[in-house]
This record gives structure tokens, sequence and C-alpha cells, in this order.
């Protein structure tokens, strides 16, 4: 093990919520029919909470659903060497409110798959955690091709 390598910096709270502000796409880990699923949703950060837009009478959620929830972001920089996530924890409830709505959808939620998404979840973080680490360097000749550490050194 090089005796250079950084430790593993936890991350503060501020630093998980900037790192979540500045992403759009997550992975919603959820309970559906007695068993763990996860989905990619692009969100927005609101009143740090994330928010993200289902279809209605989705197998999701249903009007008023509120279940429990988390979402991850991860990322690497291939400039630093230095690779993070973020996974926040709580509960969720639909949006009624149609000037909450409207602040959602100024910041730039709107759907990426086709079709009508009409329901407004709100994820409200109880526990936010994240970490920042630096990658070991790769063997590039045996390294996998799509392994995006390879772009350090290529």
């Amino acid at each position: 093990m090089d005796s250079h390598k950084l430790p593993i910096e936890k991350l503060s709270f501020d630093d998980c919520w900037e790192l979540l502000d500045t992403d759009t796409v997550g992975r919603l880990a959820i309970v559906v029919d007695g068993h763990p699923e996860i989905f990619p949703v692009n969100y927005v950060v609101h009143l740090r909470s994330i928010v993200f837009r289902t279809a209605p009478g989705s197998k999701l959620w249903d009007a008023k659903m509120e279940r429990p929830a988390a979402l991850e972001i991860d990322g690497y920089d291939p400039t630093t060497e230095l690779a993070w996530s973020v996974v926040a924890r709580g509960n969720t409830g639909i949006i009624e409110d149609q000037a909450v709505k409207d602040a959602v959808d100024s910041l730039g939620l709107e759907p990426w798959q086709p079709g009508e998404k009409a329901n407004y979840v709100r994820l409200n973080a109880k526990a936010l955690t994240g970490r920042r680490f630096q990658v070991n360097r790769p063997d590039v000749w045996n390294t996998r091709l799509q392994d995006r550490r390879r772009a350090s050194f290529e």
C-alpha cells in the first residue's frame, strides 16, 4: 500500500449537500412489494431536500404515499484521482403545493423519460453521509478499458 495515499475523508454535512446540488442523477433505493429495488432518477435539491418526479399511479408512489428511501450519488475526478460518494436516507412524501412544484421546476427539474411525471416526490434526508478518497493507481496494462481511473494515466 502506498504510504502517500490520503486517508478516507468523511465529508461534512455541507460538503454532502454541495455535491448533491452539483449532480443531477442518483440511484434511489426503496422497497417495492417486499423487495429492495434501485431506480435511477434525475433530481434537484430544494430547501435541503431531494426532489424528483414520477408518473401518477406508478407502483412507486400512489397519491400521498410515504415510504423510507435512500439516494446515492458518486463520482471520480481523474485530474485529482479522488473518488467520492454521498448517501441520503430518510422518508419520502408527495408535494401537493403548486407553488412548491413551480419553485422546483424553476430549478430545472424536468423528466428525462417521455410520459407524464406528475408526482413530485420529496426525500427528506434524516441521515446524510459522504466520503472522499484517493483511488489506487490502476495497472494500466491489466485494468479494464472502461475503468474510469485509466483516464488519469492515458
